[in-house]
Formats: C-alpha cells, structure tokens, sequence
C-alpha cells in the first residue's frame, strides 16, 4: 500500500472509531439519563387549588434527586383490585338532582361521572333499599295499613325510587354504564318488625323468609329498569337504632338469616350479587368474623363492609388477617366542613379514607351522601342526620362542591376499577438507603432505617398500566418529598395541608 493511502485509510478508521465512540456514549447518557414525565393533579388548603391538574413538569430521572427517605413504587408487589371511590346517592339526592332542570343535570352529572377534563369519574354508587335517614319521609317497597300483611310480596314495588333514584340512575349510567352500585336497607316493611314501626325494632322471626325474597324482588325490579346491582348488604348500621329508619340485627341472627334465608333465596333466583356483611363501625371487627366463622353463612358471603365512625381503620386488616379469602368494603363516611369555610381540610379524609382504607385491604371506597341542599334537607325526622352535607351543595340549578367532592375525586378519576393497590413506602415501613462511604467515595453503603418522615400514601396500577400515587401532607409545614420508582427518582412539593395525585 503507498504511504498517502495508509495514512488517508488511518485516518478514516480513527474518524470511524471516534463516531462509533460517541454514538455509544450518548446511547449510555440517554439511557443513563432516562425520564419520564409524571402528570400532577392538586388540592391546596387555601382552596387557591381546587383538584386542578399542575402546570409544572414533573420528572422522573436516573438522577438521585433531593434528600430524605422516598416515596420508593414497587408495582411487582400487588395487593387487592379495586372496585371504585364513589358517594351514596340517598333518595334525598336523587330528588334534588331530579328537579333540576335537564341542561343543568346533564352537565352536573357529567361533572360528577365523565372522566373526560376535570370531571370526577366517580365510579361507586350506593342506594337505600326503601328510605334511609336522607330521605323526607320514611318508605318501604311494600308500605301497607297496621295490621295487614303480605308474605306472597303481592304490593312489591320500587315506590319513591320510581320518582327520584331511578330515573337519576337511569342518566348516570348514560354516563358510564360500568358504574358499579351497593344497596343497603335501613329497615324492613314495619309489618316485618316486632315493634311494627320505622325506628328501632327487630325484624320478626317468622318474617326471615319474606325479607330475604324482598331482596329478590328489589334486585329484580332494578334490574328491569336497567339497573345492575352488584352487591348487597344486609342492614345498614345493624347497631345503631337511632336512625329513622333503623332495625337492630345481632351477629347470631344475621348469620341465620344469611345461611339459612337470603344465600339460598339468592341461589334459587339466580341472584349473583354479592352479600356483604357487617355496614358498621371498625371498632367490631368481631361482628362480621363471628359471622364468617360459621361456614354454612360464610359460604354465601363475598366479604365485609365497614364505616369509620368509631374505632380504627386498621381493623379491616384485622378482619383481613383473619380471612384474606373474603373481600372487604369501606362502605360510608360522611365528610363535613362549615360552608364558605378556609381553609378546606382535604389532607385529613384523604389520609383517612383515600388512603387507609385500601391500605387496610377495602376494594373501595364511599362517602355518605352524595347532595343536600343548603339547610342539609332532605332527611327524617327524629333521627334524620341534619348535619349530613352533601359532597355536593344544590340549590336549584346552582351547584357549589363540598370537601367530599374533592376528596373522591383525588382518586376515582385517575383509580378506574380494576387497578391494583401496589406496594409504596409508608410511615413505619423499614426501607433501606444506599450512600457513598465517606471515606472511600467508590465504596456504596446500605442501611435499614424505621421511616417516620414519608408522608402518607397509596399506590395503584391502573388496567392500561398507568402508575397513581396519591399523597396527603398532613403536617403544618410545606414538604418536599421524593418518589422513586424503578431506580428513578424524582422530587415533588405539596403546602402544607394539600393534596396530590400523581400519574405515570
């Protein structure tokens, strides 16, 4: 080879290897520095935020960013599947919605139901079988003169709801036809009961057989007017007799009506909708147990359904433990705040029901009620709830929204039915962080720690694969506070008293 071409043949290799160098460099930056952008959606205490989506990006990185012990996302660790967040829609809602006029209702009810913009997406719905408390006046489905009865449900029929709750259901599930739906009765027919009245009194005996073909009828009847229920539970509140209605019901007897009553009546009907037991506080986790530990009623029973009004919310882990077979449901909460209040106390119900009742194993969650007016009319007399605010305020046409909404919505728009409650760090969870060793810079140290410092939180993976976190600063200071995921890292800041849901 002459000299000129070695060189020139040199030379090109060397630009050949130097290209190849630097494309292999910036193909291991690239991946070294891997993003992904995460969507932000934020209440602030002061209400200046109101469940609004975030301008500013946030990033996911492979860079080790900001201090303090993260939020660490671990989606190979899945919990429960989740049914949805929603609100009860009382009969008293249902009327206020229904006089509405339709353009105003429409729009409302998009608001509440639609996923698209900044709508809610709620995506649980509970309904009184007959009245509850909410209602303003009492009802049955088979209302009938002192004295008379009727064992063959001749008189059955849907009664008020045919008014209010049905045709509102009707629009709702125009909306989003997958919208999964709980009935709860507050008390049988009076001629059912010992005491033949709404308040109080327990159900007859001899009456075992007709309620539980009343259920069938109910469903029934629902179902032809396109109404699906998915589930049940037996007695709304079965120890608090204060209600108007109201029917007290002891574990022992829940337990034969179920086994001996309603799971066969169910069976024979072809009724597939679950049966969940309990509807009451977390401070008797020995309630619904007691129950699943009779087989022949256990057989029947999808899981049970828990209020936080006493007790703790770790109680459904309690009843979680001891039958991770069965399911577990949050069933109601009513969240309240003065009206024109500042600041709104989002951080609190979040922490609480948004985030401890899937933490606790619930496979949703639902807040008590749905609308009042502005008085908190409708409801009974002599036991109606008269400071039972609705997520929702309607006068009218004029809707304003209430703490309820906001909390509900952190979740159910972004948390659709069928994500996965996921692993993520937690306050108490011992976790381990991994630094250069003073020393030695070149040498990684691992350590075990306690966490007390991260902020409370749930995770999810959503159907098409999404990522949500939801997180409540529940402290008077504004936090920052990171959250890895898959080895990348990024840094998010909530005031203090906020809210976030974030997606990836």
């Amino acid at each position: 080879m002459l000299p000129h071409f070695q060189n020139n043949f040199i030379m090109i290799k060397k630009i050949f290897l130097f290209s190849a160098f630097v494309i292999t460099l910036l193909n291991t930056e690239a991946q070294t520095n891997q993003q992904i952008l995460v969507e932000s959606w934020v209440t602030k205490a002061d209400r200046t935020v109101l469940f609004e989506k975030q301008k500013d990006s946030i990033v996911f990185s492979t860079a080790n960013k900001g201090w303090g012990t993260p939020i660490i996302i671990d989606d190979n660790q899945t919990m429960q599947s989740m049914d949805g967040f929603g609100f009860a829609l009382t009969g008293g809602s249902a009327g206020l919605i229904i006089k509405m006029d339709a353009a105003s209702r429409e729009k409302l009810l998009r608001q509440l139901f639609a996923v698209d913009g900044n709508s809610a997406g709620v995506s649980y719905i509970r309904l009184s079988i007959g009245a509850s408390d909410m209602n303003s006046f009492v009802f049955s489905y088979d209302d009938l003169p002192n004295g008379e009865t009727d064992f063959e449900l001749k008189k059955f029929n849907l009664s008020q709801d045919l008014k209010d709750v049905v045709p509102v259901m009707k629009e709702i599930l125009a909306i989003n036809p997958a919208i999964k739906i709980l009935g709860s009765p507050w008390s049988a027919p009076t001629w059912m009961k010992t005491n033949n009245a709404a308040k109080k009194g327990f159900l007859k005996k001899e009456c075992y057989d007709v309620y539980a073909r009343y259920f069938v009828k109910y469903i029934e009847a629902m179902k032809k007017e396109g109404i699906t229920i998915d589930a049940v539970t037996i007695q709304n509140e079965p120890l608090n007799a204060n209600n108007t209605p109201s029917m007290p019901w002891y574990a022992k007897d829940a337990a034969a009506f179920i086994k001996n009553n309603l799971g066969p009546a169910f069976k024979k009907a072809g009724i597939h909708s679950k049966i969940i037991l309990f509807d009451h506080n977390c401070d008797r986790p020995d309630y619904p147990l007691s129950i699943l530990n009779d087989p022949e009623a256990a057989q029947y029973v999808d899981g049970s359904g828990f209020h936080l009004y006493n007790g703790d919310i770790s109680a459904l882990t309690t009843v979680h433990t001891a039958r991770p077979d069965k399911n577990l449901y949050f069933t109601e909460q009513m969240t309240v705040e003065k009206p024109g209040a500042i600041p709104i106390r989002i951080a609190d119900p979040v922490k609480e029901l948004i985030i401890g009742a899937p933490r606790n194993w619930s496979k949703n969650v639902i807040l008590w009620n749905l609308a009042a007016d502005p008085l908190n009319d409708p409801h009974t007399d002599d036991g109606g709830c008269s400071m039972c605010q609705g997520a929702i305020t309607i006068d009218g046409n004029k809707v304003s929204w209430n703490i309820a909404y906001y909390t509900v919505a952190h979740a159910a728009k972004f948390v659709r039915p069928g994500a996965v409650r996921i692993a993520s760090t937690y306050p108490g969870n011992a976790t381990v962080t991994v630094t250069n060793d003073e020393e030695q810079p070149d040498i990684l140290r691992a350590t075990s720690i306690t966490n007390a410092d991260v902020l409370p939180n749930v995770a999810f993976k959503t159907p098409e694969g999404k990522i949500v976190l939801i997180v409540a600063n529940d402290r008077n200071t504004h936090q920052s506070f990171r959250i890895q995921y898959k080895g990348m890292m990024t840094e998010a800041k909530l005031d203090a008293g906020a809210v976030g849901t974030y997606v990836w």
